[in-house]
């Protein structure tokens, strides 16, 4: 099962333990997932720190660069989002083709310590963000251009999982295989 932030069929990662890298958003206050994510920073610091960063483990898989890459913009675009959430109402979010992102960004060719950098600081940033959200502004909600709805809250807790999947990702899930 691919997980990313443009799955269709999202609601499942809020209602049930994710069967490859353990996520249960049910135990996750959202007010939570700011420390959450910072916590999360070291896997992808040392994920980066040596040589296989730059090795997809199959044709098929991205590497641990890519996948950094990839999280590193996640927070960027889920930043934007929250900011839409709270400063308008039902926010249509811009489409990402996250794919194309990465074969237009150049995943592949990015320096892995400077990946490591701009992850951290996109993290922290997303980190703020959360822990500047309102309690009444939890509730407030955004959609994306598929229609699927989420409120500040579950995105909070949906985005979690997406960081923490790709962490498992590079340690322990397919970059082993």
């Amino acid at each position: 099962m691919t997980i990313t932030p443009e799955t269709k069929d999202w609601t499942w990662v809020l209602e049930q333990a994710c069967p490859q890298c353990g996520y249960d958003a049910r135990a996750i206050p959202a007010t939570d997932v700011a420390r959450r994510l910072r916590e999360q920073v070291p896997v992808w610091t040392e994920a980066l720190s040596s040589p296989p960063a730059r090795t997809r483990p199959n044709p098929s898989t991205w590497s641990p660069l890519e996948y950094a890459c990839h999280v590193r913009d996640v927070c960027t675009r889920f930043d934007e989002r929250v900011h839409l959430m709270v400063t308008e109402d039902n926010p249509q979010f811009p489409n990402w083709d996250q794919d194309a992102t990465a074969i237009e960004d150049g995943y592949d060719k990015q320096e892995p310590l400077a990946v490591a950098a701009e992850l951290a600081s996109a993290a922290e940033t997303m980190a703020a963000t959360f822990d500047a959200v309102a309690r009444d502004q939890w509730s407030r909600e955004g959609r994306r251009s598929d229609g699927a709805v989420f409120t500040v809250e579950t995105l909070a807790r949906y985005f979690l999982h997406d960081i923490v999947h790709h962490g498992w990702d590079v340690t322990a899930g397919s970059t082993s295989t």
